[in-house]
């Protein structure tokens, strides 16, 4: 039986009718985030203010009866255009999610693209964190691109719906 080659990079998108500053600000609204995810279920932000490059929160994380948490920080917060963090868990790289947001049309509609790319490779702490991960989700590391383009296709669909409805 031949090996699948493991995925590290899995990215989802879906036309919007809204602005592209729009999509931004439902996207980059971290205490909105369970509203869309299918994981997450709960957002704290450390010092609670503006949402910006550098701010840090933790997300608390659902899939049937496991529960965990990870420990996140912006990377990019460009309005109208990009947003993204990275994820850790005691310290320990694991992911690096994002979204990308470009006018589509008149300018009224737009692109959202959802990416993921699993950070745990290259590094003496990547087969801690993967196994971490096995025990905390119940999902293996190779496991793991499959599951998130679902709950991505599940989050876009979510987002657009809340932005169009």
């Amino acid at each position: 039986m031949a090996c699948m080659e493991r995925e590290w990079t899995v990215e989802e998108s879906v036309p919007v009718a809204a602005s592209p500053d729009e999509v931004y600000a439902a996207v980059s609204d971290l205490r909105r985030m369970p509203e869309w995810s299918p994981e997450l279920f709960r957002v704290w932000i450390r010092d609670g203010g503006e949402i910006a490059e550098g701010t840090r929160f933790v997300g608390f994380n659902r899939l049937g009866w496991r529960v965990w948490f990870t420990t996140c920080e912006v990377t990019a917060a460009i309005p109208g255009r990009a947003f993204a963090f990275r994820v850790t868990t005691f310290g320990m790289p694991v992911a690096l999610w994002g979204y990308r947001v470009e006018g589509i049309g008149d300018g009224e509609s737009s692109r959202l693209a959802e990416y993921w790319h699993d950070l745990r490779r290259d590094s003496r702490t990547a087969g801690i964190a993967s196994l971490l991960g096995r025990v905390f989700t119940g999902v293996a590391a190779e496991d793991r691109a499959e599951l998130n383009r679902r709950g991505m296709r599940a989050t876009l669909d979510r987002v657009r719906a809340a932005l169009e409805g």
